[in-house]
């Protein structure tokens, strides 16, 4: 069965109580207009649906669906349609055939509306997307993809362009906070399960940015050099593992060169990995301003040409008509590509039960439910010496300290920006750079001061904006217990320049933990950063871009009303120097550094560049390894304000890598765990990797039996000859860890070598 294999129709109610994630069924309504043609049995698979659907379609009318118009660019122009939303893009339906029309917004943490484009919409912003890595729960990537998905759906969307999922290779990564984190496993499934969440209003998601997307700087410069099997190893199984678990609608192809093509006319990316390899059968849409060519791309598998306005010439319209009439790019092919977005939008669900023409109603206090467990379930503890945390609720004085944690707390930048429900208290445009034109730092309007006023209300709770370090350090010696909110804002287009807080907030922290021993610092950022004051801190939680319920979850964490429970997703060197690249590749070295990395620039004048992954397959954590390098903070690591300890493994071997042991909750509060099971396959060279997890949540003094079974392909090398993963025969050593540096239980099996396909 193919990976858009058609499913059971249900859909999540904008009124439904989404924090509970409870789906009401739905009878789907005929696609209007649709005739009574065979593409109307569902019976049939949705790509022999769409087959004949093509099949009744003129020509114009195909050439109409392999194009998008990018509404702030196409009013006014000829053929543009005249009910353009101002969004992310628009395709125009066939209302003869009920081929609706695609209306795209942008959505990793929410509906964005970035600028304000639609004056006065706003929507549920969830935290950022390694907030979800850190739960390493699926449960909760499925609730906030059900919960954007149902808001789009309400507000006439129908196309999410969700699901990113490519591998943080990079600290510095300006769009790491939109990702799943460094390894494909944690990130494949948590994609998949978000991807799933979005596509349950039968509406289409994305997964993307397919693929090596790995930087900002110089973003559609940059030709990203990995050999195909590491590729395999690592950011393409990340899309695999979330095709596999999502069926996403439709594939979208990254800005960058991968192995010397765009990825966007990249043949082996697109045509043998993903329809030959994968058997994939929705559509692929390209980036935002990412095409480069005509035939090329279009014989190479792209399908759909994302808002166009954006390219450097109108490939897909007059071009693609033309470059079919003299047999460049052979008919067919034109109606494979109508084929294949037809299949996404009937195997999602969407053709037989379109968006209503008016918007509906949302239950934006349940959605905000949500918001708020993802960001509880994502915080990580990442330091808690002398049991600091949680904090005494008989406080009598609490400074809070910079941040701007009076009003809110930030958000990210980019494409992903959410204008949250409750406005923005703090809002500063960009004066110049790639970003400048469709991003600003913004706050959601989640005050922890006032959360933390709200749960202790007995208490004196002062604010410090922590601009003057003396001033907060005198503050800070009067008081009972030290907060300081620490930012670093990130943002698509942009790579930071250092690992470093900026404006001087390590002064900051060091003078107010010089004054006051019980400081406590709460991380607000979209990846890791150097903490040369860690040793004078006694407790640190990183609680990411928090989304628009981040205060209260702050709070909740704070003073133990919710236990932490977030694991990292990522790895925090303990210096730049660690990292495979200390700085972006290219930095410098391109026009305006980087004016390309601004969609619709069309790569400015500035030449092609090359990034090179010494590392290969093994990005994050393994690299460390690799190098014996300790970092900060490993992969996996998190505290709680309970214990829990791993007893009686097991392990089996044979066809598969079994292994059985015990959970027990051995403190005295209630709390959630994370076993990890990492792998050491035996060839010369190999690091353990993440094979399975499980999150679970025990009561004190609870055991619970716990069995994962490792993925293969985590254990199994790609063969680009036979396009298959060849699992080794051999003895793998095993790790039950609490993060990948852990070893609490060690054994080994003995596993038969075997190929499977992919």
């Amino acid at each position: 069965m193919h990976p858009l294999r058609r499913r059971p129709l249900r859909r999540l109610s904008s009124r439904a109580p989404v924090a509970a994630l409870l789906l009401a069924g739905a009878a789907p309504a005929l696609a209007a207009g649709a005739g009574d043609g065979p593409w109307l049995n569902r019976a049939l698979s949705p790509a022999a649906r769409a087959e004949a659907l093509v099949r009744a379609m003129t020509q114009d009318e195909k050439l109409q669906i392999v194009r998008t118009w990018f509404p702030p660019l196409a009013k006014g122009k000829p053929g543009a349609p005249d009910d353009l939303i101002p969004s992310a893009g628009e395709m125009v339906g066939v209302p003869r055939l009920g081929i609706p029309t695609l209306r795209e917004s942008d959505a990793s943490l929410g509906v964005a509306n970035q600028i304000e484009q639609r004056k006065g919409d706003t929507a549920t912003a969830l935290p950022a997307s390694l907030a979800t890595a850190a739960s390493f729960d699926p449960a909760i990537a499925y609730a906030g993809g059900a919960m954007i998905g149902s808001e789009a759906r309400a507000k006439r969307f129908n196309v999410l362009l969700a699901g990113g999922v490519n591998l943080t290779r990079d600290p510095w990564g300006g769009r790491d906070f939109e990702y799943l984190g460094e390894d494909p496993l944690l990130a494949g499934r948590l994609a998949g399960a978000h991807i799933r969440g979005v596509q349950s209003n039968h509406i289409v998601s994305t997964i993307k940015h397919y693929a090596l997307n790995a930087q900002e700087t110089g973003r559609t410069l940059v030709d990203a050099r990995l050999d195909w099997p590491a590729l395999h190893e690592s950011d393409l199984l990340a899309f695999k593992l979330g095709i596999e678990g999502g069926h996403p609608g439709s594939v979208m192809c990254a800005y960058n060169l991968v192995n010397g093509d765009w990825a966007c006319e990249n043949a082996e990316l697109l045509t043998r990995v993903l329809r030959g390899d994968w058997n994939y059968q929705g559509w692929v849409m390209s980036d935002w301003g990412a095409v480069h060519s005509t035939v090329k791309a279009a014989n190479a598998g792209l399908d759909q040409d994302s808002g166009a306005e954006l390219d450097k010439q109108d490939f897909f319209r007059a071009r693609l008509r033309q470059a079919i009439a003299d047999g460049q790019v052979p008919q067919a092919r034109l109606d494979a590509m109508v084929r294949n977005v037809l299949t996404g939008v009937i195997a999602s669900g969407l053709y037989d039960d379109p968006v209503p023409a008016a918007p509906a109603p949302i239950d934006y206090a349940a959605h905000a439910e949500v918001a708020q467990r993802a960001a509880e379930e994502g915080v990580v503890l990442l330091r808690n010496e002398g049991g600091v945390l949680p904090l005494a609720a008989t406080a009598r004085t609490i400074l809070v300290i910079g941040g701007h944690a009076d009003v809110g707390v930030l958000s990210g930048g980019g494409s992903s920006q959410v204008r949250s429900v409750g406005g923005v208290p703090v809002e500063i445009p960009l004066k110049s750079g790639p970003a400048a034109s469709f991003a600003r730092i913004t706050w959601h309007a989640s005050s922890p001061l006032r959360a933390i006023q709200a749960l202790n209300p007995g208490a004196r709770v002062v604010y410090d904006d922590g601009r003057d370090p003396a001033r907060a350090a005198a503050a800070a010696r009067t008081a009972d217990v030290a907060l300081v909110f620490a930012t670093q804002w990130r943002t698509e287009a942009e790579d930071v320049p250092s690992l470093a807080l900026p404006d001087d907030q390590d002064a900051l922290i060091a003078a107010v933990a010089a004054a006051n021993r019980r400081t406590v610092v709460v991380l607000e950022t979209g990846g890791p950063v150097l903490m040369p004051w860690i040793d004078r801190v006694p407790a640190v939680l990183a609680a990411w871009y928090p989304g628009q319920r981040g205060g209260e979850a702050i709070a909740n964490i704070l003073f133990g009303k919710v236990n932490p429970s977030g694991r990292l997703p990522i790895t925090f060197p303990a210096a730049a120097s660690q990292a495979p690249r200390p700085t972006p590749p290219g930095r410098g070295a391109v026009a305006g550094d980087d004016a390309a990395s601004n969609p619709g620039t069309g790569g400015g004048t500035a030449a092609i560049f090359e990034a090179r992954y010494p590392e290969g397959a093994d990005a994050g954590y393994r690299w460390y390894a690799r190098q014996h390098a300790k970092p900060l903070f490993p992969f996996g690591f998190g505290m709680s304000y309970t214990r829990f300890t791993y007893s009686r493994l097991k392990v089996t071997g044979g066809a598969m890598l079994t292994v059985s042991f015990d959970v027990t909750n051995s403190g005295a509060r209630a709390g959630a765990d994370v076993p990890q099971l990492y792998v050491t396959p035996p060839h010369a060279g190999a690091v353990a990797r993440l094979a399975g997890f499980e999150r679970l949540t025990l009561q004190p003094g609870e055991t619970r039996h716990v069995t994962l079974t490792a993925e293969p392909r985590t254990l199994a090398r790609w063969d680009q000859t036979t396009r298959g993963w060849r699992l080794g025969a051999g003895r793998y050593a095993v790790a039950i860890g609490h993060d990948a540096t852990d070893q609490t239980l060690a054994g080994a099996a003995t596993l038969a070598g075997r190929s499977f396909r992919p």
